[in-house]
């Protein structure tokens, strides 16, 4: 529930500065024995122009829709259904999400309660302790609402949020895999997707092993060569963002259409799922010189 006097600002998304951020966030808050200290968090707060974009009732909307509708599982569920519809919702660029204060804000000022639903252990009396501060204010791939962002950002194929809700439905692919800069090369991103969607991986341990050797092959590849990709078109998500007044409300129960600023070259896709599954093969043993014992080069699958 919002205070009435602090509901006005409370309607804008605003920027919360990790120091100020960290000193709201003692062991009483995130225990829950205390509230949030929600009137000194606003005045400490800043807040930028009044583009439709920063209107914070869309994404509490989004956030009490999670909860209601996960509320007989487990919240790590509602992974998969919001993070596309963050994304859609929140339209940001690249640099607006590497701004932590706005994360920040979210997770202390609009949502705390989804934060504490999503990520604490319920407790006696009601309360729900959240183990890690880093669950409100922390680096992008930890805090509530900046991973499942950066996810659906990594794991779209432009227009197309389907294979983020099936990164996002694999825990592994969001605490392991999404921190790897493998991620950041697109025909990689869609193709560990793709060997989800196949099976090829299924459990939590084969994603985290072929994350890993993956990885370690990065040192001796390079994606960009062995799997060409495109940089996306910078002027339609400009143009996707620029028309949020004009967009479709936030769809509940089928996913949302993403900015259309190019899919990924599906050639460098079967590419990467080609080399990738060679890998997953000898994932359980770890190591570079597994690479080389095996004979896996970039040369064996071009």
């Amino acid at each position: 529930m919002r205070p009435t006097e602090l509901a006005e600002d409370l309607d804008r998304i605003g920027r919360l500065s990790a120091a100020v951020a960290m000193k709201a966030l003692t062991s009483g808050v995130l225990r829950g024995f205390e509230p949030m200290p929600m009137k000194r968090l606003v005045k400490s707060a800043g807040f930028p122009s009044d583009e439709a974009r920063w209107d914070a009732e869309p994404i509490r909307l989004l956030c009490q829709e999670a909860m209601q509708r996960f509320q007989d599982e487990s919240p790590t569920a509602a992974d998969a259904w919001l993070a596309p519809r963050l994304h859609y919702t929140l339209r940001l660029t690249r640099a607006d999400a590497a701004d932590t204060s706005l994360w920040s804000f979210l997770a202390l000022c609009t949502a705390p309660d989804f934060v504490q639903w999503r990520w604490g252990k319920a407790k006696e009396n009601g309360r729900r302790e959240v183990g890690q501060a880093a669950r409100f204010c922390g680096s992008w791939h930890t805090q509530c609402f900046s991973r499942l962002w950066w996810a659906a950002e990594l794991f779209r194929d432009g227009d197309d949020y389907g294979p983020v809700e099936t990164a996002c439905g694999n825990q592994d692919m969001l605490n392991t895999v999404l921190r790897q800069e493998l991620v950041l090369h697109r025909p990689a991103a869609q193709a560990l997707v793709r060997l989800l969607e196949m099976e090829v991986l299924s459990t939590g341990r084969e994603v985290n092993g072929l994350a890993k050797l993956a990885y370690a092959a990065s040192s001796t590849l390079i994606y960009e060569d062995l799997a060409l990709d495109e940089l996306p078109d910078a002027e339609a998500l400009q143009d996707w963002i620029d028309s949020l007044d004009d967009a479709v409300p936030t769809p509940h129960d089928r996913l949302p259409v993403g900015p259309d600023d190019g899919r990924v070259n599906p050639r460098s896709v079967e590419t990467l799922m080609k080399w990738f599954e060679r890998l997953a093969e000898v994932a359980p043993v770890r190591g570079r010189e597994l690479l080389e014992g095996n004979g896996l080069s970039a040369a064996s699958i071009a």
